[in-house]
């Protein structure tokens, strides 16, 4: 069934990422300063790098810059994640790449849900990082069986918000006036609640566990824990972080500054200590429920910051994976605030094995862009003929790097990046255990597996990789069109 009349998803998600982050400012004010901070960081960088300001011009991102959100959650059971992914389809965002963070000490698995198009993209940038946690990680029975009992007795979903997924599905759509009440139903699986459905000493218990278990089990919904701008300088950012008196983290997670960023950098404020109020009974001990509180506290909401740089191709990433495990094993240990600057050290030094130019990282398919006309073919006959002769081939994926190369040394085409959209699990696992008061590094020798994942999930992921592809292809055959 369909209707003209049905609200676009896009536009779904555009309003409820709106609405997020003025929720998320309220409940946590430093992020109200993050977000404007960070915005006069671009603003500085527009108006004094033309360079940086033009690429952003071509590839659409320009307007896009000051919408960029990207939330993060973490689920307790596979139906939860399965009515999530529901959740995010009537806001046009499906599951992209699957993260195994448990071999970096954090017990979980995870999807970034995200649109998958570039109009979309430009249209509303918003992902929610979203994490599954791993209750057979936990190494006691008795609290494992605990931990599940309090995670099947909550309920994350409003009634209403599911009756309106389900109209969603029926009917392909939903009307404005059911898309504006799927928005506000919809909010308040993120909300926060100070009131916990736990004992302090379950709490602790799983807090002893692994902090990330204690933020899952230990609350009544999976409230948002950061809500992430983009920056077009990270560095600059953390400075002013700093000498303006927001406590950011030491290190910034990702590759080392370059000329041409490349995949994706991050950096936080440290996590909040908030004032909680837990049970004097567990929620999970009887079917009656327990009205008395005791006070307390949890850490776990931040709000971090990230740079972005273009999206790395099989090749570039099987690099980029060489140099940053190279480069933590000359460190030796965990980078922390004691070893920063030699950790930054060693990353240059590592990396200046990653070319640093956008024609290089090109022509040695190490990276993803975008063809697009010059100016200069519109004008000039023999750039006609050049490009003509090259896409008088049937199949254009038997065009060669070096036939590409030479449109471009000629003036007739130019590339620009593609943005890299996803995530990197070391550098996720890094912000999470910074933020989590994590005393120990946790090892877990169970490996993840992607099909238990997407067996919860309900779908399988899509590969970000080959989402990238087919955007370059798709600017290729564009050309051509024109």
């Amino acid at each position: 069934m369909s209707n003209h009349n049905f609200m676009n998803s896009d536009d779904i998600r555009h309003e409820f990422s709106i609405a997020m982050s003025v929720m998320y400012q309220a409940e946590v004010p430093l992020y109200g300063d993050l977000i404007n901070l960070v915005s006069k960081v671009n603003a500085e960088v527009l108006a004094t790098q033309p360079e940086i300001k033009s690429q952003l011009l071509h590839t659409g991102e320009i307007e896009r810059l000051n919408m960029e959100r990207h939330g993060a959650i973490r689920l307790g059971t596979a139906s939860e994640l399965s009515m999530m992914r529901r959740l995010f389809a009537v806001m046009g965002m499906y599951p992209v790449g699957y993260y195994d963070l448990a071999p970096a000490g954090v017990p979980v698995h995870s999807t970034a849900f995200r649109t998958l198009d570039s109009h979309s993209l430009h249209k509303s940038p918003f992902r929610v990082f979203t994490s599954l946690l791993r209750l057979d990680l936990i190494g006691d029975v008795a609290l494992e069986r605990e931990a599940i009992k309090t995670l099947q007795k909550r309920r994350i979903f409003t009634d209403d918000v599911i009756e309106l997924i389900e109209r969603f599905e029926v009917q392909e759509g939903l009307i404005p006036e059911d898309a504006q009440h799927f928005i506000k139903e919809a909010l308040e699986t993120f909300r926060w609640h100070d009131k916990t459905p736990v004992t302090k000493e379950l709490y602790q218990k799983l807090l002893h566990q692994h902090p990330l278990i204690a933020d899952v089990v230990g609350f009544k919904g999976p409230h948002i824990n950061h809500l992430t701008p983009r920056t077009l300088d990270i560095d600059v950012a953390q400075q002013k972080m700093q000498t303006g008196g927001i406590p950011s983290k030491a290190i910034i997670e990702g590759p080392p500054r370059r000329a041409c960023p490349i995949l994706l950098r991050q950096t936080s404020f440290k996590a909040l200590e908030e004032a909680v109020s837990f049970r004097t009974a567990n929620i999970g001990d009887s079917d009656e429920c327990c009205d008395g509180y005791e006070q307390g506290s949890h850490t776990a909401r931040f709000g971090e910051i990230e740079q972005r740089g273009v999206a790395l191709t099989p090749k570039g990433r099987a690099l980029y994976d060489t140099l940053l495990n190279e480069a933590r094993n000359r460190l030796g240990v965990t980078p922390n605030e004691d070893n920063a600057l030699q950790y930054y050290q060693i990353l240059d030094e590592t990396f200046s094995k990653f070319p640093d130019n956008y024609q290089t990282l090109h022509d040695a398919d190490l990276a993803y862009f975008y063809y697009q006309l010059t100016d200069n073919t519109h004008d000039s006959g023999q750039a006609q003929a050049l490009l003509s002769a090259t896409f008088h081939k049937v199949d254009l994926s038997t065009i060669s790097r070096a036939e590409l190369s030479t449109l471009i040394d000629d003036g007739v085409i130019r590339i620009e990046p593609i943005v890299y959209e996803d995530f990197l699990p070391v550098s996720a696992a890094g912000i999470f255990q910074s933020n989590l008061n994590q005393s120990k590094n946790n090892s877990y020798d169970h490996s993840s597996s992607q099909q238990d994942f997407e067996q919860a999930l309900g779908t399988t992921v899509y590969d970000e990789l080959k989402l990238y592809e087919e955007i370059q292809a798709q600017s290729l055959k564009q050309c051509l069109a024109v």
